[in-house]
């Protein structure tokens, strides 16, 4: 993994980024991580090694933040690398999802991210250098059916990660968007996964889809050991990537994303290019 950096990592006492934890320190790694419940995340990684620093954060305020980002350089005297790996999932229709909820999924897993990165990156740019890894989902590229505020979330996570690349290359700070498919994580597990207070029963077809999914808990062919280690291996990377797919499912749901906007962008060309100023 080459020279020791130190890793901040959101989201820590579970599903990748517990996997990214431990992974991490068993390398040799310095690692921040950060949960809403230090118990459970110091239970879950159970290290008592000085390269190791659990951090209570919430990721909704600002100043939680701030004071996860010192504490770490405090610690460490740097920071190198961050995965905004919290966040979770939410299903429903729009019309069955209260603002409450729709915008709490949004505070953890949008504003939550920007807050880290917004008091990261004034570190990262005084040193001028730094990797920021954020955990969007194949969701964002091509979202399904009852799924709509979470796909809204995640495609927001990859529409700031492109432009976020652009605007710190010049601090020599790089910026990668990971789209995982289904890991076999607790993602489908009530304790990370919302369902809506108050449903509406004409949508049949939302919650066939819920039930196809939750029915998938504890099938799903991503491994979590290994999207781990692919998210490790960036870092050490010259020209790494800023858009990274993580598993075969999420392979063909983003290919076929392309394929069918393609077809659709090639079928209603002529009124698009109809709308432009004669001459």
């Amino acid at each position: 993994m080459g020279y020791k950096k130190v890793w901040f990592v959101t989201g820590a006492s579970k599903g990748l980024g517990l996997s990214l934890v431990n992974q991490l320190l068993k390398a040799g790694q310095y690692v921040a991580a950060t949960s809403r419940n230090i118990n459970e995340l110091t239970s879950a990684v159970n290290s008592n090694s000085e390269k190791f620093l659990p951090i209570t954060v919430d990721l909704s305020s600002e100043q939680s933040v701030e004071q996860a980002i010192n504490a770490t350089i405090t610690q460490f005297g740097r920071i190198d690398v961050i995965i905004n790996n919290a966040g979770y999932g939410i299903g429903g229709s729009i019309e069955e999802l209260t603002e409450k909820e729709t915008r709490n999924n949004f505070d953890v897993n949008v504003f939550g991210t920007l807050n880290v990165i917004r008091k990261a990156i004034p570190h990262l740019r005084a040193q001028k250098s730094g990797h920021i890894i954020n955990i969007s989902s194949i969701a964002g590229i091509n979202g399904a059916t009852g799924w709509a505020i979470y796909s809204a979330t995640k495609a927001a996570v990859i529409a700031f990660s492109e432009v976020l690349a652009e605007d710190v290359k010049a601090f020599g700070i790089k910026v990668t968007v990971v789209a995982p498919g289904a890991f076999r994580t607790n993602f489908l597990t009530p304790e990370s996964l919302i369902l809506p207070e108050n449903p509406i029963g004409d949508y049949e077809e939302v919650r066939e889809a819920h039930a196809r999914y939750i029915k998938m808990d504890g099938a799903q062919v991503g491994d979590p050991e290994k999207a781990a280690a692919a998210m490790i291996s960036l870092v050490s990377m010259p020209n790494p990537p800023i858009h990274l797919l993580l598993g075969n499912d999420a392979l063909t749901r983003a290919t076929g994303k392309l394929a069918a906007l393609t077809t659709e962008i090639q079928t209603w060309k002529a009124i698009t290019i109809s709308t432009d100023l004669d001459g």
